[in-house]
């Protein structure tokens, strides 16, 4: 099976030749992966170098000029070295652009921390009118990237990710998917850890929805699941820095009384390298890791 990551510069190269609205904008990241489209769209596929900040501007720029751009890099050199000009060049100018990122949280874990991006989501959530976009696999990566390179002016985040569940489901931007039900809780899986969550919860009486669009948040879903359960217990397993939706879900349970549990990478650095599966085990967010955790809270 190919990557989110092959999927990506597969689907988005058509995507050039099909919509001539489309740019790209690479910072020498994957720029061998759009070799033919550069060829073929000189235009319209520009490497600005190893300039992170002048990627993002670019991409604010193109966005003013008229065309819709795709800009990708690393989630640590795509969001947070270029912020600045995330808030500036795009959220402010109020132009539309898709972020496309790799190497989530630490699938380049032996290239150190500079670059692990734990934190990438919770820095978009400081700004206003993001859609993100967390598939947890190829195909939905790539109905997702259909989705936002045809949205209109939107400003939308796609994180991809070498960490991949077995089988795709359907995608339903801005709707959580309801997987099965149960009394004592509601556990929400977010993209790729859906497959460890399952796992995890086999044999226990819980709710389990699913997410590969996190924000905008369904807060209707998740009040409708809570409402169905003993108590409005709510588990939220993300693949990022621990607590990222705990405001979003404590907003949506508001009306009642609730408890929320975030389970995600810990805010600790991990000073290792190795391969980003032992990161996964390491920060707990394997199935014995969950289960361990999820069944303490919900009193199983």
């Amino acid at each position: 099976m190919d990557t989110m990551r092959d999927r990506f510069a597969t689907v988005t190269t058509e995507l050039l030749d099909d919509d001539p609205r489309l740019a790209v904008v690479l910072a020498v990241i994957s720029g061998e992966r759009f070799k033919d489209a550069a060829r073929a769209h000189p235009d319209r596929v520009i490497d600005v170098g190893i300039r992170e900040q002048l990627l993002v501007g670019a991409a604010g720029g193109v966005a003013l000029s008229g065309l819709r751009p795709i800009a990708h890099s690393f989630a640590t050199f795509l969001v947070e070295r270029p912020f600045e000009q995330v808030k500036l060049d795009i959220t402010h100018q109020d132009v539309g652009a898709v972020l496309v990122s790799a190497g989530a949280s630490y699938d380049v874990a032996a290239g150190g921390r500079t670059h692990q991006s734990p934190g990438d989501v919770a820095l978009l959530d400081t700004l206003d009118g993001w859609t993100v976009h967390v598939p947890g696999h190829p195909d939905e990566a790539e109905a997702l990237l259909r989705h936002a390179a045809a949205d209109g002016d939107s400003r939308v985040y796609l994180r991809l990710s070498e960490q991949s569940n077995v089988a795709a489901r359907p995608v339903s931007p801005g709707r959580f998917e309801v997987l099965r039900e149960g009394r004592t809780g509601v556990v929400l899986a977010v993209g790729p850890m859906l497959d460890a969550t399952v796992e995890a919860m086999a044999e226990r009486d819980v709710t389990v929805l699913y997410a590969s669009t996190v924000r905008p948040f369904d807060a209707a879903t998740v009040r409708e699941a809570t409402a169905r359960t003993a108590a409005a217990d709510l588990v939220i397993v993300e693949p990022y820095l621990t607590g990222t939706s705990a405001a979003f879900a404590n907003e949506a349970l508001a009306g009642s009384p609730h408890r929320v549990l975030s389970l995600g990478t810990r805010r600790a650095e991990l000073r290792h390298y190795g391969s980003w599966q032992e990161h996964v085990t390491a920060h707990g967010l394997d199935a014995a890791g969950l289960r361990e955790r999820v069944d303490a809270f919900l009193g199983a």
